[in-house]
């Protein structure tokens, strides 16, 4: 039986990987795309482990490459689970690449994964909810609450019913863009 609620700890994942010359892109650095192969992977792990369910990833926010991962390094994944609502998690992701010789250890990107519960049938399940034990625990949750309302805010904004031309013209005089609308 899968419990009511459940603590952030209970979806810990940490994956480890050796980067080789075939992640690698035309520069020499690790692939972005191979991150983000691999971040997907430990958002899945993740969700899935606290869920009890298979998962499946609905968005990607903001994914920013700080420092870049060199072949040789060892590259660690730690994901946990930060929010839930009804049937989704989110997911944070922390990236951080240790150069094997030297062991210095290098911040290289965080991301949140938006994941639903899926059941056997591909119908989005509930999860269980979560216990919130520390101030980063809250800080993480209030946090993704914050990030959905300005999704669905800037979603609505923008929608094409909603959406009026005029309201934003002034502001586009102070970026490097020309009008030519008729």
């Amino acid at each position: 039986m899968i419990p009511k609620f459940k603590k952030p700890k209970d979806s810990e994942i940490i994956l480890t990987e050796l980067m080789l010359p075939s992640h690698s892109n035309f520069s020499g650095k690790i692939h972005g795309g191979f991150i983000l192969s691999l971040m997907d992977k430990a958002a899945f792990a993740s969700a899935s482990k606290y869920s009890a369910q298979y998962c499946v990833t609905a968005s990607v926010n903001k994914v920013d490459f700080l420092n870049p991962i060199e072949v040789g390094e060892l590259v660690t994944l730690k994901a946990r689970v930060n929010y839930v609502g009804n049937t989704s998690m989110t997911v944070g992701i922390r990236v951080e690449s240790q150069n094997i010789q030297t062991a210095e250890i290098k911040h290289c990107n965080s991301s949140y994964f938006l994941m639903v519960a899926k059941d056997k049938n591909g119908k989005s399940a509930n999860v269980p909810g979560l216990i919130i034990e520390d101030n980063n625990d809250l800080r993480r949750f209030l946090r993704s609450v914050k990030q959905i309302k300005s999704r669905k805010e800037r979603k609505n904004e923008f929608s094409v019913k909603n959406f009026i031309p005029e309201d934003y013209k002034s502001v586009l005089e102070n970026y490097n863009v020309k009008i030519e609308i008729s």
